[in-house]
């Protein structure tokens, strides 16, 4: 699938267009990643776009300290975030792509890959694991783009394994659900997956579970959404 939208080509800013033949110059892969494409697809501009890159944070670091071009937020690298200014006029964030190696329900560890299905794989919701190049074509593993125009909110993969990779993807999958979904209908697998590993949100700082929840309930559909929350899954000892 291919999109030219106005949305799209609104965010190729004289910036981006340096960043994008940098990376093309040097044989890096660079693309739009997760929740931005998302948008673009549903024709809302997002407000943050998140990078994606075959390119190491060394490499990047190499790469911008070449160009003379300025990083910020160096923290991020331990996350494989690179976050570079261009031109004093606009940042970039731009992560590598990484496959997860061990989750303990909260925090994964990760090594980089240049796999972009591994990373496609390792995100929460099949509308969210999309990719999007910048000649406008999206990269589809597992069936977003449908999921999308049916207004469906389903887990990457198996539901469970999913969840116990980090429990707030719990409460991400409801904030989701009223932001996309059609129906106040979810799918039974879904809740039952959730109702079976709810107990690993205590786990959860409560600062992460109050940021999700702020979220939810100043939502599309929110008394829904925090009924099913409540009486169907019983997270309310959580929360």
């Amino acid at each position: 699938m291919k999109i030219d939208t106005p949305e799209f080509r609104s965010l190729f800013t004289p910036q981006l267009n340096t960043l994008s033949e940098l990376f093309k110059k040097n044989n890096y892969e660079l693309r739009i990643a997760g929740g931005a494409v998302r948008d673009l697809l549903m024709g809302i501009r997002p407000a943050d776009v998140d990078f994606a890159t075959t390119a190491t944070p060394t490499q990047m670091k190499e790469l911008f300290d070449k160009e003379q071009i300025r990083m910020l937020h160096k923290r991020g690298e331990e996350h494989g975030t690179i976050t570079c200014r261009i031109d004093d006029k606009e940042n970039f964030e731009i992560t590598t792509l990484r496959v997860d190696v061990v989750c303990d329900g909260r925090r994964a560890q990760v090594e980089y890959t240049t796999d972009w299905q591994l990373d496609a794989n390792r995100r929460d919701l099949t509308i969210n694991s999309l990719f999007l190049d910048l000649d406008g074509n999206v990269i589809d593993y597992f069936g977003g783009i449908q999921d999308i125009e049916k207004r469906r909110v389903a887990f990457v993969g198996d539901a469970v394994q999913r969840i116990q990779e980090d429990y707030l993807r719990i409460l991400r999958y409801f904030r989701f659900f009223g932001r996309i979904s059609s129906s106040t209908e979810h799918e039974s697998e879904t809740i039952k997956a959730i109702k079976q590993n709810s107990e690993g949100l205590a786990g959860i700082s409560a600062e992460r579970i109050w940021a999700e929840v702020k979220r939810i309930v100043i939502g599309r559909m929110a008394d829904h959404v925090v009924r099913c929350m409540l009486e169907e899954c019983n997270l309310q000892k959580y929360l």
